[in-house]
């Protein structure tokens, strides 16, 4: 495989102005370059800068993958949309880091070694950001399940030993959204301790937001920030202003609302415990769906099978045709025709019968030495 590394950056909070997109330039004269990306792919070389400087200065969200089977995903958010405490205790030095600016806390997850060749040799990095970029708003809402599952790719990866506890407990494991699917697929989170987690766990409670809140909010907000917001409006940044004012809001109401105990958190022994037994509740579905689906598979080929019992000399007449083709190919199609009459009249009762329709259409064919041969693997032809 030949050296390929994959590097793109998104901004959302705000465009890039015509200063950045030079400087951009300067470090890259290959990248595609928009007023809200940066994209690179090196088959020599490097990018001539951190991903996580340029996180600092232009974006909120980045994507690296590299064909030494790394893969990175970062994130940037206000400091507001995460306390001090969480950001502690989720962290996983190496795997899930979360680090602050003096304005933003940069969150990285990474995968750095992983054993999947293939993906490797497949994966070209495109298609990750749309599927990943979600998770930065779903975190500005105060929802840490990607959190969660940065941490327990660590796990996953026997960082840990069974008796170190959950760093927070979080709701909603047992049904993630797309974006948190995607993100422990990036990391190659095992699926089953993935459900394992989700065992037992608490729904997401439904975020609703009262008309006294926001009064209330509303009420204590200092003037300069409520000038800060109209001044954006008036600038023509609506959609940054609607972003601020809603991670505020969403901060706030996180700090009146009371966290889970420590007593409820779980202990990587356990979720490893479950992890097992999720693993056989998945091996025993897979054995019910293969059931399931060969039941199906029967019952369509009893159905076939009586649509061509209705008519024997078509069927007949359809495999001469394809005998007198000549090929290797028609020899084949041939073979499962004759098969099919012969299940066909099995199923009728009438095996005896296409025994001695079998050998009436043999008498001419008996120098097809090929066709034999098939017919005889198959079990429906005896060499006398």
């Amino acid at each position: 495989m030949s050296e390929y590394q994959y590097y793109e950056f998104l901004a959302i909070d705000r465009p890039l102005t015509t200063e950045e997109t030079a400087a951009l330039r300067r470090l890259s004269t290959r990248a595609h370059i928009t007023p809200v990306s940066f994209t690179n792919v090196y088959h020599w070389g490097d990018l001539k800068c951190s991903p996580r400087r340029l996180m600092e200065l232009y974006f909120d969200a980045h994507v690296y993958i590299a064909y030494w089977m790394t893969a990175v995903f970062m994130v940037r958010l206000p400091l507001e949309a995460l306390s001090e405490e969480t950001a502690k205790a989720m962290t996983v030095p190496g795997m899930l880091d979360i680090k602050p600016t003096k304005t933003h806390w940069i969150i990285t997850w990474s995968l750095e070694e992983s054993d999947n060749y293939d993906r490797f040799g497949m994966d070209d990095g495109r298609g990750w950001m749309t599927g990943l970029v979600p998770v930065r708003d779903e975190l500005l809402r105060g929802d840490l399940r990607s959190l969660y599952i940065g941490w327990l790719a660590a796990v996953a990866g026997k960082m840990m030993d069974d008796d170190e506890m959950e760093p927070l407990s979080v709701s909603g494991l047992a049904n993630l959204t797309a974006a948190q699917q995607a993100l422990a697929e990036f990391l190659e989170v095992d699926p089953d301790l993935l459900a394992g987690a989700g065992m037992g766990n608490p729904s997401v409670p439904k975020a609703e937001i009262s008309p006294y809140e926001m009064d209330k909010w509303i009420d204590a907000l200092p003037r300069d920030e409520t000038n800060s917001i109209l001044k954006q409006l008036l600038e023509g940044k609506g959609q940054q202003a609607e972003r601020s004012i809603k991670n505020r809001f969403t901060s706030w109401r996180r700090g009146l609302q009371t966290g889970d105990t420590a007593a409820s958190r779980r202990t990587v022994g356990e979720l490893r415990q479950n992890a097992e037994k999720a693993r056989l509740i998945r091996l025993e579905k897979q054995k019910r769906d293969r059931k399931q689906r060969e039941i199906e598979r029967r019952e369509k080929r009893k159905a076939y099978l009586k649509t061509l019992s209705s008519d024997f000399p078509k069927a007949w007449a359809s495999a001469q045709e394809l005998v007198e083709r000549g090929s290797g190919r028609g020899y084949d199609e041939a073979c499962r025709t004759l098969v099919d009459i012969s299940e066909a009249h099995a199923l009728l009762g009438s095996p005896e019968r296409f025994k001695e329709e079998l050998k009436t259409f043999m008498a001419r064919h008996l120098r097809r030495k090929s066709l034999i041969q098939r017919l005889i693997k198959v079990g429906i032809w005896k060499n006398e």
